[in-house]
């Protein structure tokens, strides 16, 4: 028996999913819940097989709690579901060593199928998806410069930032020119959508 925990904060679709699940005879889900927040606490408690999460979620983000499953609970192999089909969110899913990555308009048989396969140790990926990551060229950004638009993304002025980051005011600004100009972006809003959207911020 596979044991599933399922993290989606879109409520009929995460009830859709335990429906379909229960379905399969050998696939028990012990748990669900739309915070990221709950999946670590839980899955330490139910150590499921597999946790089935979505990339965003409130709280704690699903990168963010396959990191730390990984880390925490490591017989618990995560598998991204997801309507964000970006190479960059592929590329940062495998960083967080998660296992499988499914887009939400995969059939259910085939998410059952990765479901099984994951726990077994497999790796399943979207071929749509994997084809696109090798495809899409690298990410053009430094740490830093990826540091400091990320900052910006969340609201943070250049003084804030440069607060934080034990910088000056200028080498921050600095980094957010650079950035917008490696992205062929028309400002920093325009470079934050950029890195968004490819799955970077």
């Amino acid at each position: 028996m596979v044991r599933v925990l399922i993290a989606e904060d879109m409520h009929m679709l995460r009830k859709a999913l335990v429906a379909l699940l229960e379905f399969e005879p050998d696939i028990e889900v012990v748990a669900e819940f739309s915070s990221g927040a709950d999946i670590l606490p839980q899955a330490r408690q139910l150590r499921p097989d597999v946790a089935i999460l979505d990339i965003d979620l409130p709280g704690v983000d699903g990168l963010t709690a396959a990191a730390e499953l990984h880390t925490a609970v490591p017989e618990c192999r995560t598998m991204m579901l997801t309507s964000l089909g970006r190479p960059g969110n592929l590329r940062r899913a495998l960083a967080a060593h998660v296992a499988g990555f499914l887009l939400k308009d995969s059939s259910p048989a085939t998410l059952c199928d990765a479901i099984r396969a994951v726990a077994r140790g497999e790796r399943v990926i979207d071929p749509q998806l994997a084809l696109a990551a090798l495809d899409d060229g690298p990410q053009p950004l430094t740490p830093r410069e990826l540091e400091v638009l990320r900052m910006a993304s969340e609201g943070e002025e250049a003084a804030r930032i440069a607060a934080r980051l034990f910088l000056s005011v200028g080498t921050v600004r600095n980094y957010l020119t650079s950035a917008v100009t490696k992205l062929n972006a028309r400002n920093r809003v325009d470079a934050i959508r950029i890195a968004r959207e490819a799955g970077w911020l």
